[in-house]
């Protein structure tokens, strides 16, 4: 950890590269203290380090050994929690919701599993990532910040006008973001799309895409389940999260999903079910894809909508309902005892 005290920027920087060239390390985290409602004293517990603009907190998984990565991710996925609810309570709309339950999903993606680089984002052979449902941009938003694809002071402008972060992920506006999602049932086609390129071009990158579970009542995913079961896509993964919850009540009350898997299985998947908050099992099945050879693969993983929060967990209204600021702060108390109670150890 690197504790600056009324640093500028530049000085800051220089620091931290310095370190890296010399040592080959990064921090795990950074703590400012001019950094409003954040104590140098005390583990941050927000992405918004809203005094530095032109830097990311720098998350190096490589820095983990191997036996603490799932703990370590897990408090990472609880800072992203914390910062999408703070981003979700500034712009006054939201997900929080879909936010929560999919913050464990999209942190061991990116900090862990994809082969992307920040520093040249359109990599011809880089890993693609598809947010199929983008209209939880606040947790897709501090996800890529914490990798470094733009400065997490971005994140204080979300939805404001003019602000690159819109309410859906617009790949025109923000580097990281491989595809315009938020209709849903685009983003399952679109990977399709960029597992066949992938094929054709002879580059052989992976292909992720994360989509809703209500989402999958669009029949457009299942025409381009049909297209991947076809060719054969088994460097394509669906990841469904599976919060049983979409706007206005449960999935199952809806249109029936169940019993998804076997539906999955049907249109040509290798398809499994997984518990979409543990870290460990994630990280496991993330590293030896594909399910099958030859068959693009399925992963249904289930989820808690509102996971970490007391009083929003499993709740269908707060599939978009906005924190008030007595909400956000018991909120924060929730999920920062989760950072607290989960360990850390140096490889």
């Amino acid at each position: 950890m690197y504790l600056f005290r009324n640093s500028d920027h530049r000085s800051l920087l220089a620091t931290i590269k310095s370190d890296r060239r010399s040592l080959g390390i990064c921090p795990d985290f950074i703590a400012v203290d001019n950094a409003p409602g954040l104590s140098y004293l005390q583990p941050i517990q927000t992405l918004c380090v809203r005094s530095v603009p032109a830097l990311g907190i720098l998350l190096p998984a490589s820095s983990i050994a191997p036996a603490a990565l799932p703990h370590w991710l897990h408090q990472q996925a609880n800072r992203v929690r914390i910062s999408a609810l703070r981003m979700v309570h500034h712009a006054g709309i939201g997900h929080t919701g879909g936010d929560m339950s999919s913050a464990d999903i999209l942190t061991t993606l990116y900090l862990a599993i994809l082969n992307v680089d920040p520093t040249e984002p359109n990599a011809p052979a880089r890993d693609r990532f598809i947010m199929s449902k983008g209209h939880c941009s606040g947790a897709f938003y501090s996800v890529l910040a914490a990798r470094g694809f733009f400065p997490t002071s971005m994140l204080d402008t979300y939805m404001d006008p003019l602000s690159k972060l819109n309410g859906h992920p617009d790949r025109n506006k923000l580097p990281g973001v491989e595809a315009n999602t938020g209709p849903l049932g685009h983003g399952l086609p679109i990977a399709v799309g960029n597992a066949l390129a992938s094929r054709m071009s002879g580059l052989n990158f992976r292909t992720f895409v994360l989509t809703g579970d209500g989402e999958l009542q669009e029949g457009s995913n299942w025409e381009a389940c049909m297209c991947a079961a076809h060719y054969g896509l088994d460097d394509l993964t669906v990841i469904v999260d599976r919060n049983r919850i979409q706007q206005g009540d449960f999935t199952e009350k809806t249109i029936r999903m169940d019993p998804l898997a076997e539906k999955f299985r049907a249109f040509g998947f290798a398809t499994e079910e997984i518990d979409g908050h543990d870290h460990a099992a994630l990280l496991a099945r993330f590293r030896t894809l594909p399910i099958e050879a030859g068959k693009p693969s399925c992963l249904i993983a289930n989820t808690i909508k509102g996971k970490g929060i007391s009083f929003a967990e499993n709740k269908p209204e707060w599939h978009h309902g906005v924190p008030n600021a007595d909400q956000l702060a018991a909120a924060i108390a929730e999920l920062s005892v989760i950072l607290a109670d989960a360990t850390e150890v140096r490889a």
